[in-house]
């Protein structure tokens, strides 16, 4: 069994703080409307109960759309919502347990943010890497310095594996990232905190399809 297809370009990463009142679901269907390629359910502080109901609901949003669910490192929530898979960090469980719990059928992202982790990750058979923080980034507070458009493309070639670039994205850079051989961008503020989530996904979804080189052009 194959992990579900799915496309880096326009990757949103979900935050109960950026949505504010109008709520997470409510800015993932914005983003739907506006041509979203991923989602990722990430909430640090919620327990199990909360998340899981919250990611029953985005799936009822997304599944109808054909956008993939992630969950962010909780691998027990993605095994009980049958979601499309997982996102793990270097602190989580190691990738090759992730991948013995989840089995073959499901996408598995791994972050990278350096070249001994990038040279790791290019010895497993990911999905696909998550390379940052590519600029500053507010919304993680132990993210490391930034590493700049170049160095982000480096550690995504090292990497040999489909690479989402993430921290500190928004519409005034996202280009040069999709230029420098990026598949996607990961993004979390340029979405939910923006006053209108909709236009701020077409707008990245405008950019991808403007400065992206074909999927598998630049591996």
């Amino acid at each position: 069994m194959k992990a579900p297809e799915f496309d880096l370009g326009v990757y949103l990463v979900t935050d109960r703080a950026c949505c504010g009142p109008r709520g997470v679901e409510a800015v993932v269907s914005a983003a739907i409307a506006g041509g979203v390629t991923l989602v990722q359910l990430r909430d640090k502080q919620a327990d199990a109960r909360p998340m899981l109901a919250l990611g029953r609901r985005l799936l009822e949003l997304l599944r109808p759309a054909g956008i993939a669910l992630v969950v962010n490192d909780r691998i027990d929530v993605a095994q009980a919502l049958d979601a499309d898979g997982v996102h793990i960090g270097q602190q989580d469980l190691p990738y090759p347990e992730a991948r013995r719990l989840l089995g073959p059928g499901k996408i598995i992202g791994v972050s990278i943010g350096g070249d001994a982790e990038a040279r790791e990750a290019a010895g497993w058979d990911v999905d696909y890497v998550g390379v940052g923080p590519a600029f500053a980034t507010a919304t993680k507070a132990d993210a490391g310095a930034a590493l700049g458009i170049g160095e982000t493309a480096r550690l995504a070639r090292l990497s040999g594996h489909r690479a989402v670039a993430i921290g500190g994205i928004d519409g005034s850079n996202a280009a040069a990232l999709y230029a420098a051989g990026l598949e996607g961008v990961a993004v979390i503020s340029a979405i939910c905190s923006a006053a209108d989530p909709d236009a701020a996904t077409r707008r990245l979804l405008g950019l991808m399809r403007e400065h992206r080189a074909p999927i598998g052009a630049t591996r």
